[in-house]
């Protein structure tokens, strides 16, 4: 077998499998960063009580905390099901809207300088990949059909 054969066949395999890990993945990180605010135990959830005061303060943070989880959950099972990622894709746009807020309204959380993120901005930047995966599951999507 020569480098270029290996390299196709490499290339194929990887193909093959992106679309299921980029699936799970994202159902990994969603539902298990949801459940985490379902149940009161996310690491991330005195920063989003933070954007919450500054932003939408119509509700008890409590509540909103659990319905935030839960739509995480929900994004993350959405994408275990073929059909469902088309439900799933603008849903998770909506949630990084949400998600990327901290880096503008909180700056004094999420920079310690210009460009240089703390590690709460680190931890929403990444998103950029949740993102990516989403926009690489849609693009093997075939079109709706008249």
């Amino acid at each position: 077998m020569t480098l270029r054969d290996f390299d196709i066949r490499l290339i194929h395999a990887f193909r093959s499998l992106f679309e299921p890990l980029a699936r799970f993945g994202l159902f990994l990180v969603f539902f298990w960063f949801g459940a985490l605010k379902v149940v009161g135990l996310s690491p991330a959830s005195p920063l989003v009580q933070q954007l919450f005061e500054r932003t939408i303060p119509v509700m008890e943070f409590g509540t909103f905390i659990v319905l935030f989880g839960a739509l995480e959950c929900l994004i993350g099972l959405l994408f275990l099901w073929r059909g469902a990622e088309r439900v799933a894709i603008p849903l998770l746009f909506v949630h990084m809207a949400t998600t990327l807020g901290p880096l503008l309204l909180l700056p004094e959380v999420t920079w310690t300088g210009f460009m240089v993120p703390t590690l709460e901005g680190q931890y929403i930047i990444k998103n950029v990949l949740l993102v990516a995966a989403a926009v690489g599951i849609a693009s093997h999507l075939h079109p709706i059909r008249k």
